[in-house]
This record gives structure tokens, sequence and C-alpha cells, in this order.
């Protein structure tokens, strides 16, 4: 279904839009962004599965908690 809805045709007059938008000096500036974002997304994960991973091991090792 969605691949009838954003075919390759869709998805050129789409770029050729954000072009027009955003103009070609900003696309650089937006990608750089949205991949820091993602860098910080993805450290924020890892942070939360070793907290998650310690308050399990604390849990362990200290039976009255």
């Amino acid at each position: 279904m969605f691949a009838e809805i954003f075919g390759p045709d869709l998805i050129i007059v789409i770029i050729v839009i954000v072009v027009v938008l955003f103009g070609g000096a900003a696309i650089p500036k937006l990608a750089r962004n949205l991949g820091s974002a993602k860098t910080e997304f993805e450290k924020g994960l890892k942070a939360g599965k070793t907290q998650a991973t310690d308050a399990d091991a604390t849990k362990d090792a200290d039976p009255q908690a």
C-alpha cells in the first residue's frame, strides 16, 4: 500500500520541494543536525540501559530492597 503512495516520482517531488523551501546551503546543516540528534538519542538509550542494568544488579545484590 505504501509502496504505491511513496513511489520514486513522489520522492523526487518531495526532494525538489525541500530544496526550494530550505535552499541548497541549509540542507547539509539540516542533515548534520539530524545526525547529531540521532547520535545523542543513541547515547541516551545506552545510558538508560546501563542505569537499568545497574539498578537490577543492585536489586539482586541487596535482597532487602
